[in-house]
């Protein structure tokens, strides 16, 4: 098992480091933090294989991919409240 790095991207700089989590699910996954956002994440389990290049692909992919949803308009949403109600059924035709 590879120990904790880091390294930069797209003027980012990660921290990456493998901790056992307190809640389910248990196990080593892999936390990491980035300059300029105050948030930590640990989005997959760690793997005896993984390597730095691995890890670093995985963060950086993981990472972007949140940075898009983020960019992403808000969709508006109905309360439930005031949901429309389902159309009834059209009645059956006669012969």
């Amino acid at each position: 098992m590879i120990g904790p790095f880091q390294f930069e991207d797209g003027g980012r700089k990660y921290s990456c480091t493998v901790e056992e989590r307190r809640t389910a699910p248990l196990g080593k996954w892999w936390w990491f933090e980035v300059s300029q956002d105050g948030q930590r994440y640990a989005p997959f389990e760690a793997e005896p294989k993984d390597t730095q290049t691995s890890v670093k692909a995985r963060v950086i992919a993981f990472y972007n991919a949140r940075l898009e949803r983020l960019a992403q308009p808000v969709v508006p949403r109905q309360h439930w409240a005031r949901r429309d109600k389902p159309a009834a059924p059209a009645a059956p035709k006669e012969t």
